[in-house]
């Protein structure tokens, strides 16, 4: 607003308290988080899925070791393996994670398609994880077939009917290393055999929910119990 040339001095005093005013609340507003101390701008989220039993990713959330949370840092479908017996054993659709310092918690929420079921989890990052991620290693790289040094700065979330999660971490040109395998639980007030309300439909051919070519899925590990040295996930 233009101040008027008749306008007296006592006149113009508040207009000018009022400008100061605004002028300092803008300047005290939320700032954004500073970038983490990483030796790489970036690190990675992948999904992978067993051949034909497709899922449809809500949500991954990380909560880093800053004490920062950060939302649908990667959503949508996953990768999936040539065969329905077995894993990717990492890999998967990845997604580049940006300004996130490295994680301690990730929240998955996800559809099996194939049941249909809804599931939910929070996982537990060990600290050996995150050693590794920065920790540089001398490997030959067959991709561009040179050495280079490359850090394991990719993790993958695998999953599978029943709620089960399994998590690698690796590089592009270091193979991934098994972190643990997990239990999801369905959303609380759900129950077993919940059906999501935003249903995708499963892709032509995929089973139904018959609980055949789970991949290695032995008795002791759909318990929940530790599986090498990861810890126990919790239900978010």
């Amino acid at each position: 607003m233009a101040l008027g040339k008749g306008q007296s001095p006592m006149k113009r005093l508040p207009l000018l308290v009022g400008l100061l005013f605004s002028l300092c609340a803008c300047a005290s507003g939320p700032k954004p988080y500073p970038p983490p101390k990483l030796p790489y701008h970036s690190w990675y989220v992948g999904l992978a899925a067993p051949r034909f039993m497709e899922v449809w990713v809500e949500t991954v959330d990380v909560l880093d070791q800053r004490g920062l949370p950060f939302f649908r840092v990667h959503a949508g479908v996953a990768s999936y393996t040539g065969q329905p017996d077995g894993w990717h054993k990492g890999g998967g659709k990845m997604k580049p994670v940006n300004n996130v310092d490295l994680p301690e918690r990730i929240f998955l929420r996800w559809q099996s398609l194939v049941e249909p079921q809804a599931y939910k989890i929070r996982i537990p990052i060990p600290q050996w994880v995150r050693d590794e991620m920065v920790r540089p290693e001398r490997v030959f790289c067959k991709g561009s077939k040179e050495w280079r040094n490359d850090y394991r700065k990719m993790i993958t979330l695998g999953m599978a009917p029943g709620g089960i999660v399994k998590v690698w971490v690796g590089g592009a040109c270091l193979g991934f290393k098994e972190v643990g395998r997990f239990q999801a639980d369905p959303p609380a007030g759900t129950g077993a055999n919940h059906r999501p309300e935003r249903q995708r439909q499963p892709l032509p051919g995929a089973a139904q929910g018959t609980g055949r070519h789970r991949p290695d899925l032995a008795p002791a590990h759909r318990t929940g119990r530790r599986a090498d040295g990861a810890a126990q996930a919790e239900g978010v």
